[in-house]
């Protein structure tokens, strides 16, 4: 049985939770010894106490405006997280990247929430640098479905700012219980996730607010492994990287004093046009992008969003009339499908804002707002992507709040 709550069954009151037995628990399947299997029991009777605490979903809640509030000055405080975290894991990335250039026959990157979208944004890069798959999945599918595939040979890398994340704790256990290389990146000195893998990557950032250094700076750590990993294999490509990517701190900076009136803009339109539901939409790396975007309206204001890949969003009718469309299209093999996918929000009656590279013109006559980012290559930018994408949530909140507190 997959973890669930359950009403207490003698008081029927849903304030009085449990959390059903994972499966990974059961003696009978193997999957885990008694050791890890108590440490699961342990981890996820915390993380229950942790969901109970959180801010409730109206729009005035204090906590929740208190929250929303403390992600501005994290989210601009982004690009001195990543320089203190890559100088705190020099050493460390040093290791494990010999560790995978000496050779892997795959590589699972495992999480839950932002932290499976960073996952699916280190990808490209990861694979280009070592040269074998690099999947991301999501931590309950790997630890219940596909765990018994991992061995000796495979790494998996698993991330979890809190580091106790049930079922990233879980995926992480079982691919050490099959033998495989584990690697731990977390924000949490001393957390489960940390003390358990075969070594661990320590992120240096806050998260007082909803989060953002703590993906980013989770972002730049497995980016700057995989330039390691091809400084090694492959030395020519990943000078192009290198080059690309020690500049991006000082890059992310200029682009957050630059986009944040633009997005604050849009937010105040948006929430003055009545919006309801947010659509995101990217591909390649930027997928990650719009799962982010629509993480941040999802956690700062109560209203729906939804991430879908600019493939997926022509096999149905994806977007309604007045909704409006985010989406990311960095140069790359994506833009074609994507100026399509500009234009069909369009033609369904939607709002569209992109975000694309400064050298990309083939949005020039597709209509709505176009927002140029600064060239970088595709596999990196996500670093500068996420940003606005972030910036969307965050100003959605605070004009939101506004609007309620004035009864709009």
């Amino acid at each position: 049985m997959t973890a669930a709550l359950a009403t207490d069954r003698e008081t029927g009151d849903p304030d009085r939770m449990t959390t059903l037995a994972s499966p990974l628990l059961d003696p009978a399947n193997g999957l885990l010894d008694d050791r890890q299997r108590a440490v699961v029991q342990r981890v996820s009777d915390a993380e229950r106490a942790h969901i109970l605490a959180l801010p409730s979903n109206d729009p005035l809640d204090e906590k929740l405006r208190h929250r929303v509030r403390a992600t501005g000055p994290e989210l601009f405080g982004q690009p001195a997280a990543i320089r203190a975290t890559l100088q705190l894991n020099a050493t460390t990335l040093d290791a494990i990247a010999d560790r995978l250039a000496g050779g892997v026959r795959r590589v699972v990157l495992v999480g839950c929430g932002d932290s499976l979208a960073v996952m699916v944004a280190a990808r490209d890069a990861l694979e280009g640098m070592l040269g074998v798959p690099c999947e991301p999945v999501q931590s309950l599918e790997f630890a219940y479905y596909q765990s018994r595939l991992a061995d000796p040979d495979t790494a998996v890398v698993a991330l979890s700012s809190s580091g106790e994340t049930t079922r990233t704790v879980e995926a992480l256990l079982a691919a050490q219980h099959r033998g495989s290389y584990t690697v731990a990146i977390t924000n949490t000195a001393g957390s489960t996730l940390q003390t358990e893998a075969s070594v661990a990557l320590k992120i240096e950032a806050t998260r007082v607010g909803w989060p953002t250094q703590s993906s980013t700076a989770a972002l730049a750590l497995l980016l700057e492994l995989a330039i390691r990993v091809g400084e090694r294999r492959v030395p020519a490509a990943a000078a192009e990287l290198r080059a690309a990517f020690d500049a991006l701190p000082d890059l992310m900076t200029d682009e957050l004093n630059r986009l944040d009136p633009v997005v604050a803009a849009i937010a105040e339109h948006e929430v003055a046009a009545g919006v309801r539901h947010v659509l995101f939409s990217g591909g390649g790396p930027n997928l990650a992008t719009a799962i982010v975007g629509a993480a941040k309206v999802k956690e700062c204001t109560t209203l729906h969003a939804t991430e879908i890949q600019v493939e997926e969003y022509h096999h149905y009718n994806s977007q309604k009339a007045d909704e409006p469309l985010v989406l990311f299209a960095p140069a790359g093999p994506c833009v074609p499908r994507a100026v399509d996918t500009a234009r069909d929000a369009l033609r369904w009656g939607g709002r569209l804002y992109v975000v694309t590279s400064e050298a990309e013109r083939a949005f020039g006559d597709c209509g709505g707002q176009v927002i140029a980012l600064p060239n970088v290559p595709e596999s990196l930018s996500p670093l500068l992507y996420l940003l606005p994408a972030q910036l969307v949530g965050y100003h959605l909140g605070l004009c939101s709040y506004d609007a309620a507190a004035a009864g709009g």
